[in-house]
C-alpha cells in the first residue's frame, strides 16, 4: 500500500510542479501593451499627444527608430503648439475608437485649436525677417521651452515617463528633414502569477511525501524477509547405533572422527566478531541503501532549482496594500490662474545653462555668445566689460552665476510671451560668493531665456515670502496703486534720496539699507571731489552728477503678502570739465578712460556713467513697512569725451 501512495503523491507533484512552470513559460502573458504611430505624410516634427501616451496606466515608454541624431522632449501642449506655429507637423491624437488619429498640420493652421478648448495665442513679438526665412527649418534641440528632451542616435528609448495631462511629446531630427515615422508606445502589463510559487512548492512537498513512503515501503519489505521455501519431508526414524556390534575397523573410524570434530569448528574470537553470512548481509544492505539516495537527491536538486527560480511575481502579494496618502495643505488656485512659465527643475536647468554659456563668453570675450543670455541691463555691463578686458587684460572675469542651490523660484503665471522668471540662487561650496537675485524674460516660443536683471543680495536682507513655483505669481503694471509706490515711479525716488538726502520726500519711505546704499553713492561722488582737491584741480577744474532712472522698463513681480519684488536700473552721469580754456582733464590715474576713450586727455571733460540694477521688495498700498533694499549691483557702463 506503500507504493501506492507514493505512485500517487509522485503524479500529483508531476501535476503540481508542471501547472506552475507552465504559467511562467507556456501560458504566461504578454510584458507590455504596445501601439504603432503610422504617419502617411512626413513631416519635419511630430506631436504626440498626451492622450495617446495615457491611453493605458503604467509608465509610459517611447521607442524611435530612424536614420541619424533622432530628438524628442515633451512639454505643455500649449506652449508646443505656439513652437510649431510656423511649421508643418504631424498631430497624433486619440481618436473616439481608440484608434490613433494622424493629421498633417500646415504652417496656415497657426493659431487652430486642434485638441478642443482656447487656442493658444500668438506671439506678442514676431521674428524677424531672417527668422521668416528659417521658419520651417527650427532646430528643436537646446530650447528652454521643453520640460525636458532626449537626444540618441538611429534608435531612441525614453523610458519609465509619467507624463501628466496637458502635456505633450516632440519628435524631430534637426527640423530641417522629415522626422523619423517608426515611433512606437508601449505600456508595462501585469503579468505576474502569483500562484507558480505556491503549485512549485507544493509539488516539491508533495514529491519528498512520496520519496518518504517509497523508502518506507522498500524497508518494509526488507523487513519481511520475502517468500521462505518448502521444508523437506519427516525423516525416518532412528535408532542408536551399538557399537561393540560393528566391526573393528568401523567402531575404530567413527571413534577417531568423533574425536576430531571440536577440532575443526572453531569457536567464535572473544572480541564478538561476525561471521562471513552476516557480513556479507549487511553489505547487500548498505548498497541497496546507497542506490536509493542515488536516485533520491537528483529528485530533489531539480525540485530546489524550480523553487529558487520564482521570482516575487511568482507569489501572491497578500501585504502589498496601496499606501494611503499623506494629506497636504491645500491650495485654492483662481479659476482664472494660468500655469507657470517655467517648472521649477526647468528653472534650475535652464540658470545652469546659463551660466555655463556666459562663463565660456567671459572666457573668450564672445559678445554675440553672450547675447544669447544676456539683454538689456545685464548686456549693456557685459559689452563693456569686454572692452575693458580686451584693452586692460589684467582685468577680473565677471563673477560667475552661482547655481549650487537655486533657493527661490517665481515664475510669471501665464500663457503667452513674454515670460518673466525672478530667481535667487546660492553658492553651497564657497560662502564669499554672495547669493545672486536675477530676473530672466523669454521674448517668443522659438527665443531662450535672457537675464535682464542681475544683483547681489545684500548682507541682512532677505527675499519676501513667494508664492510655490507650481502655482507661479503675476506682474505688477508699471503704474501699479496696490504698492505703496508705483514700480515705473520707484527708481525716480530712489534717485531723489540719492541726489537730496533727508531733504527728499522719498526719504522716510526706504529702510535703512536702501539709504545706507544712497549715502555710499554720494559718498564715491564726494571721493571725486577729494581726489581734484588733491591733485590741485578744484580750481581748475567742476563736477556734476545726475542719477536717473534707466530706460529699461521696471519688473516687478507680486509676493504672498501683496507686495512686490521689484527690479529697477538706474544711471548715474558723472561729468568732470575744466573751468578755463587752459586746463585739461588728464586721465593719468583712470585706466578705464584711457581705455574706453583711446585718449588720454580731454579739453572739454569727460563723462563716465554707472549702471545700477536694484531689486526692492514693495509693500502693498497701506502698509506700515518701509521700501526694503534686497541687492545692488554697480556697472561702469562708457567714458565719453565731451565734444
Amino acid at each position: 500500500m506503500r507504493f501506492v501512495w507514493a505512485v500517487a503523491a509522485f503524479v500529483l507533484a508531476t501535476v503540481l510542479i508542471g501547472a506552475g512552470i507552465a504559467q511562467r513559460t507556456v501560458f504566461l502573458g504578454p510584458s507590455s501593451d504596445q501601439v504603432s504611430v503610422k504617419v502617411d505624410e512626413p513631416a519635419p516634427f511630430v506631436l504626440l499627444d498626451g492622450d495617446v501616451l495615457r491611453e493605458h496606466p503604467g509608465a509610459q515608454k517611447l521607442l524611435v527608430n530612424g536614420d541619424g541624431e533622432i530628438f524628442a522632449a515633451y512639454g505643455r501642449t500649449a506652449d508646443m503648439k505656439a513652437w510649431l506655429a510656423d511649421s508643418e507637423y504631424n498631430h497624433v491624437s486619440l481618436g473616439k475608437n481608440g484608434k490613433l488619429d494622424v493629421e498633417l498640420v500646415s504652417a496656415s493652421d497657426e493659431g487652430s485649436d486642434d485638441g478642443g478648448g482656447e487656442a493658444t495665442p500668438a506671439p506678442t513679438e514676431t521674428p524677424g525677417a531672417d527668422d521668416a526665412e528659417q521658419a520651417s527649418g527650427h532646430n528643436p534641440a537646446g530650447s528652454d521651452l521643453w520640460l525636458d528632451s532626449f537626444s540618441e542616435k538611429d534608435a531612441l528609448i525614453a523610458d519609465n515617463m509619467q507624463l501628466p495631462d496637458g502635456v505633450s511629446m516632440l519628435i524631430a531630427y534637426d527640423g530641417t528633414k522629415d522626422a523619423p515615422t517608426d515611433i512606437r508606445v508601449s505600456w508595462p502589463l501585469d503579468n505576474s502569477t502569483p500562484w507558480t510559487g505556491p503549485l512549485v512548492t507544493s509539488g516539491v512537498i508533495v514529491l519528498l511525501v512520496g520519496l518518504i513512503l517509497y523508502v518506507l515501503g522498500i524497508r518494509h519489505q526488507r523487513r519481511g524477509r520475502g517468500p521462505r521455501r518448502k521444508g523437506p519431508g519427516p525423516l525416518p526414524i532412528t535408532e542408536p547405533i551399538d557399537l561393540a556390534e560393528l566391526p573393528a575397523a568401523d567402531r575404530a573410524a567413527i571413534e577417531q572422527g568423533a574425536e576430531t570434530a571440536p577440532e575443526e569448528s572453531p569457536a567464535p574470537d572473544s572480541d564478538g566478531e561476525e561471521s562471513a553470512p552476516v557480513r556479507k548481509s549487511e553489505s547487500r544492505a548498505a548498497r541497496s541503501s546507497r542506490r536509493r539516495w542515488v536516485v533520491a537527491l537528483p529528485a530533489l536538486a531539480v525540485t530546489a532549482v524550480l523553487a529558487t527560480g520564482c521570482t516575487a511575481d511568482s507569489w501572491p502579494q497578500l501585504g502589498s496594500s496601496s499606501p494611503t496618502p499623506t494629506p497636504s495643505p491645500t491650495v485654492i488656485a483662481p479659476e482664472n490662474q494660468k500655469p507657470p512659465a517655467v517648472t521649477e527643475a526647468q528653472a534650475k536647468r535652464i540658470i545652469e545653462q546659463i551660466s555655463a554659456t556666459l562663463e565660456k563668453a567671459d572666457a573668450a570675450m564672445d559678445i554675440e555668445l553672450a547675447k544669447t543670455r544676456l539683454d538689456g541691463a545685464a548686456l549693456a555691463a557685459r559689452t563693456t566689460d569686454y572692452a575693458l578686458r580686451t584693452a586692460i587684460p589684467e582685468s577680473p572675469l565677471p563673477a560667475a552665476i552661482p547655481t549650487d542651490d537655486v533657493e527661490v523660484v517665481l515664475p510669471e503665471a501665464t500663457d503667452r510671451w513674454p515670460r518673466t522668471v525672478l530667481l535667487l540662487t546660492k553658492s553651497t561650496g564657497d560662502e564669499t560668493v554672495p547669493p545672486v537675485i536675477l530676473t530672466m524674460t523669454q521674448q517668443d516660443p522659438w527665443s531662450n531665456y535672457k537675464i535682464t536683471d542681475i544683483a547681489e543680495m545684500l548682507a541682512d536682507t532677505k527675499v519676501p515670502e513667494v508664492v510655490a513655483p507650481w502655482l507661479g505669481t503675476s506682474l505688477v503694471p508699471a503704474d501699479s496703486a496696490f504698492l505703496s509706490i508705483a514700480p515705473g515711479k520707484l527708481a525716480e525716488a530712489f534717485a531723489d534720496v540719492v541726489d537730496a538726502n533727508e531733504q527728499s520726500p522719498s526719504y522716510g519711505s526706504f529702510d535703512d539699507v536702501a539709504l545706507a546704499y544712497a549715502k555710499s553713492i554720494r559718498d564715491s561722488r564726494q571721493a571725486i571731489i577729494d581726489n581734484l582737491a588733491a591733485n590741485n584741480a578744484a580750481s581748475t577744474s567742476q563736477t556734476a552728477f545726475d542719477i536717473v532712472a534707466s530706460d529699461s522698463a521696471p519688473v516687478s513681480m507680486t509676493t504672498l503678502d501683496s507686495g512686490a519684488i521689484v527690479a529697477v536700473s538706474l544711471v548715474e552721469a558723472e561729468s568732470v570739465t575744466p573751468t578755463s580754456a587752459e586746463a585739461v582733464i588728464r586721465f593719468n590715474d583712470n585706466p578705464e578712460a584711457k581705455a574706453l576713450t583711446g585718449v588720454t586727455e580731454s579739453a572739454k571733460g569727460v563723462t563716465t556713467k554707472y549702471e545700477f540694477q536694484l531689486f526692492f521688495a514693495v509693500p502693498a498700498q497701506g502698509s506700515t513697512e518701509q521700501i526694503h533694499l534686497l541687492a545692488a549691483r554697480q556697472n561702469l557702463l562708457s567714458v565719453e569725451v565731451i565734444k
